[in-house]
């Protein structure tokens, strides 16, 4: 049976082929032409050799990018359980009917607002061992005797980043728990009331039910942004020092733009890709089966 194409269907496929050539060019493109680049040794210039899954053999024949990429997920744990923690705190407090609420939501807010190299400047100053505030507040206080380089010792550095990095994103969290908590009927609070739970057992079977979608897509969003987070990194401590700092995107920042190993640091990228996927397989089948 011949099936023929409808006015309105012609329609709806005019209206969807901007978003969906717009997606193409500037989504799925760049996808495509970073895994082609993967297997070529080359320089993006007159050097194309064709290499195949050499780059891939090359990456896991050493335990060294393995070594980075658990160096980022421990990075991205601590950093997203920031997150989360004081995100929920600060949405719960929000969520209450008190006075000024309006005013905070605006200040607590800010951290997310300002532009990450400012973020990472403004902190760099802060833990600058010979003028930032912070050892001159703790050697007011006598809790240290002599100037701390928070950025340049290999134990700090890595926990003074993961600081910024809470700091810089828990907004995101936080609004987005405030608008699911927005969205959870009183009714339904009223409800629980009648049936005689008090404020631990409201929380527990009306609001973290309520809330499971809007953590979700929020743990989802959160773990796979840091897990591949960058510039403040970068502007507080390059990566260094060592390695203590050296998560996988600075690595393939690294190999691209200092060792002109374009190949191997797509290469990088495409494995980024696939665990950045797995991440978020893994959270959907953990947290669905659990809600059910």
């Amino acid at each position: 049976m011949k099936h023929t194409v409808s006015k309105e269907q012609w329609a709806g496929y005019g209206f969807v082929s901007p978003a969906a050539i717009i997606l193409l060019l500037l989504v799925t493109y760049p996808l495509i032409y970073g895994a082609y680049i993967s297997f070529f040794n080359t320089n993006l210039v007159n050097i194309w050799d064709f290499v195949g899954i050499h780059q891939y053999i090359d990456i896991f024949s050493n335990w060294e990018f393995v070594g980075k990429i658990f160096l980022t997920l421990k990075y991205t744990f601590f950093t997203v359980v920031g997150h989360f923690i004081l995100g929920i705190i600060l949405a719960l407090v929000l969520n209450m009917d008190l006075r000024g609420r309006t005013f905070f939501r605006a200040i607590l807010i800010l951290p997310w607002l300002l532009p990450e190299v400012v973020v990472g400047l403004l902190w760099k100053w802060l833990f600058n061992p010979m003028y930032g505030l912070f050892n001159y507040i703790l050697m007011d206080l006598h809790l240290i005797s002599d100037p701390v380089s928070w950025l340049g010792d290999t134990y700090f550095a890595f926990i003074a980043v993961t600081i910024v990095c809470i700091w810089k994103g828990y907004p995101m969290v936080m609004l987005l728990v405030l608008a699911g908590l927005q969205s959870i009927s009183q009714d339904t609070y009223e409800a629980a009331k009648i049936d005689g739970c008090n404020r631990m057992q409201s929380f527990r079977y009306v609001t973290v039910p309520g809330l499971m979608p809007v953590l979700l897509v929020t743990l989802i969003l959160d773990t796979v942004w840091w897990f591949k987070h960058f510039t403040m990194i970068w502007i507080l401590t390059e990566g260094g020092p060592g390695d203590a700092t050296n998560v996988v995107s600075i690595d393939i920042f690294k190999q691209a733009f200092q060792y002109f190993d374009f190949g191997k640091a797509a290469a990088m990228a495409v494995i980024v890709f696939f665990v950045c996927f797995l991440i978020g397989y893994v959270y959907r089948r953990v947290f669905s089966s659990a809600n059910e």
